[in-house]
């Protein structure tokens, strides 16, 4: 069964909501069975990169609100990350466009290894306080994924994986998508939001439940009668 998740790596709910789903994957037990794909959202397409800010800085001037309002919105973000068991640095995060990471993501799962970028990307941003604009830093990532840092280079630097991730974006428009992370249970149910685990473990057996259903061979109740065979035997 396919999950799509719609996430953008500057979206502090996008980390909680996808540590509380591989909560509930865990407790589920049937991950074999799923297939999870992570598709671009932008949050801030027009967001200009600008690793003299800190994240505290961006959020103030964007929001019209003080630095020290700003500060506060982020340590509650802080407190709620920590109870996932994740560890927030705001002092350190850089603001960053995330196009580029979102390429990278399209990059990474010609080779099966979105899910590990995605967390590469998350922690990088929220609890490494690095550029995940920055070539370097995607580099980086690809040597720890075990991936060829030549060809992540060459196509960086052209316009490779963009139409990837303006097609997600538009998808994301089309079937309603207006608030990440929104994850997609076999094109059936959606949950939106950092939702409890709970939410996710019961969307989870109940499409994993109608999925299985469905793929199950139809098998019939055959009264028998006099007929001719695949063989030519009447």
């Amino acid at each position: 069964m396919k999950i799509e998740i719609w996430s953008d790596v500057m979206c502090p709910f996008c980390y909680i909501g996808k540590r509380r789903f591989e909560v509930a994957m865990a407790q589920f037990g049937k991950g074999q069975d799923i297939e999870i794909e992570w598709k671009s959202f932008l949050l801030n397409p027009e967001m200009q990169t600008d690793p003299s800010k800190n994240i505290h800085q961006f959020l103030s001037e964007h929001k019209g609100i003080s630095v020290e309002e700003a500060k506060s919105m982020n340590d509650q973000v802080a407190h709620m990350a920590a109870n996932s068991g994740l560890k927030f640095d705001f002092d350190k995060a850089i603001p960053a466009n995330s196009f580029n990471a979102h390429r990278f993501l399209h990059y990474t799962k010609i080779y099966g290894k979105q899910n590990e970028a995605e967390e590469l990307l998350f922690k990088a941003y929220f609890t490494e306080g690095k550029n995940i604009d920055d070539a370097n830093t995607l580099t980086e990532m690809a040597v720890t994924l075990g991936l060829d840092t030549e060809e992540l280079a060459k196509d960086m630097s052209s316009d490779a994986f963009f139409q990837d991730v303006v097609m997600d974006v538009q998808e994301a428009r089309e079937i309603g998508v207006r608030g990440v992370p929104f994850f997609v249970f076999d094109r059936k149910y959606a949950v939106s939001g950092a939702q409890e685990i709970e939410v996710f473990t019961q969307t989870l057996e109940k499409s994993f439940e109608e999925w299985e259903a469905a793929a199950k061979p139809v098998k019939l109740d055959i009264i028998e009668g006099d007929s001719c065979g695949v063989d030519g035997n009447c």
